[in-house]
This record gives C-alpha cells, structure tokens and sequence, in this order.
C-alpha cells in the first residue's frame, strides 16, 4: 500500500495556517454540500475537526473524523474543548488509505467527505474506494480539492510564477498530485459512485476585500513550509523569499488580485 506524504506539515504555524483557513472556507463548504438533519457523517483527513464540527452541527448527529496525525487529533479536541463541543465530534487515529471502521460502521454512513486529501496520496482512487465502502446505498462522497494550476494572480507578482510551478513540481516529486481537483469526478466514476455534481467553491479575492490580507498570507504560508522542497527542485533560497517579499508588497496594490477555487465534486453510491 503507497503511504501518504502530506506536503504541509503539522507545525504549530501550520495549525494557525488551517485555523485561518478553515474560518474562511466552511460557510461556503457547507452551503455546497446541503446536510440534511440526521444525517451521519464521517470525514475523512478531518485535520484539526472545525469542518467537521460545523457538518454536526448542520446535521444534529456527531461526527467521525479520521485522521493520521495525534498532534492534529490533539490540537482538534483542544479547539472542541474550548468550544465546549466535545460531544459532537469524535477524532480516530487512522489513514484514510486503511481506515479502521468498526463491523457496525462500514456501509452505514449518509455522507462521507474529504477535503485537502487526495491531492496528498499517491492513490487517491483508494481513499475514494474506502469512502465508496463507508457510506449505505444511496449514500453521499463528497470530494474537495486543489487544482493548484489554477492560481491565478493579477497583475503577476514579479518572479512569483517560477515559484508556484516549482512548488506544484514538489508535489510530483512525492508521488503526489497537484492538479488532482480536476479528476474529482473520474475518480467518484472509477470508485463506482454515480457523480452527481461538481463546482467551484471560491477562495480567492482582490484589494479592498477585508479578509484579502488572510488570503494572500495563506499563499505566502503555503509556499514557506514548502521552501525545503521548493529549493530542492533547483531554485535558490533567494529566490524563493525574493518572490514571497514581492507578493506582500503586491498585495498592497489596489489592483491586485487573487483567483482562485477548489474542486468540489459529489457522488452518490447506487444501490
């Protein structure tokens, strides 16, 4: 079985990374993916479990995140905790290539879900295939991902483009997939689910829009933790911060702007 490689880490900096992200894509998510109270829902690659946590609260049902990382697990409940919502949220150690689901479990989830996984596994039609096992028939997967090709940046920070290409390029060196949002559904096919939908869910923004700073940082934090890899791919150290510098100072422009979206895909499993 090919082992998983997760680019970002789990650092104390990347925890804050996906905090400030999380608070900014999970109205959108959950407006996508249209829980229906009762629903029972289990998240695969839940990470720090606030996603999962608003889907139990859409939903009325707690929720199953699996995750690999006891330091995610950990920073997760403490987040629950803090929120006084340890009841609806149970975190398992485990990979979502080999999930460990009790007999009772398996076929018998509404919805399964998975967002930022797959574009970190080397055979992502495997997690999909585990998630297609999770849920009953007529059941939900639910796929969102990044198709990192579509970063668009306007006007272009200057030397910013040779660094996010390298920085997909770091992905390939892992096995990994940086454009694998546009295979959502092929996947959802492949698994033997019956797509359903696919979209966008936008994540991008311009100068004058208030959470603009948080997204541009998030670009600058994605490629930081990635600067080891990135270097290994034949750029510079200079180079590389050179261009990060750029992009702050781009940001500031009144003009400058960030396109951008995940894949979002569903499939539902036939009876």
């Amino acid at each position: 079985m090919s082992s998983s490689h997760y680019t970002h880490g789990s650092s104390e900096a990347e925890q804050q990374r996906l905090t400030a992200l999380n608070r900014r894509l999970n109205e959108r998510c959950i407006e996508a993916a249209s829980l229906v109270a009762g629903e029972r829902v289990v998240d695969f690659g839940a990470g720090l479990g606030q996603y999962s946590r608003m889907m139990a609260r859409a939903t009325g049902v707690p929720v199953l995140g699996i995750e690999r990382s006891a330091e995610q697990i950990a920073e997760a409940m403490r987040q629950a905790a803090a929120d006084n919502e340890t009841d609806i949220l149970e975190m398992r150690e485990g990979d979502v290539l080999d999930p460990r689901f009790r007999d009772d479990e398996v076929g018998q989830f509404d919805v399964a879900h998975a967002r930022f996984v797959l574009e970190h596994i080397p055979d992502p039609l495997q997690v999909v295939r585990n998630m297609a096992r999770a849920v009953r028939p007529g059941g939900r997967v639910i796929l969102a991902d990044d198709d990192y090709d579509g970063l668009r940046l306007w006007p272009e920070p200057p030397g910013f483009s040779p660094i996010w290409h390298a920085y997909q390029r770091t992905y390939d060196r892992h096995g990994n997939d940086p454009i694998v949002g546009r295979r959502l559904v092929q996947l959802l096919h492949q698994a033997g689910l019956v797509p359903r939908r696919n979209t966008f869910v936008f994540f991008g923004g311009c100068a004058g829009d208030p959470d603009f700073e948080d997204v541009v940082r998030n670009i600058a934090s994605i490629v930081d933790e990635a600067i080891a890899d990135i270097i290994a791919t034949g750029l510079s150290r200079d180079a590389v911060t050179a261009a990060l510098d750029a992009l702050i100072e781009w940001s500031k422009s009144p003009d400058s702007a960030v396109w951008f979206g995940m894949s979002w895909a569903e499939g539902i499993r036939p009876a």
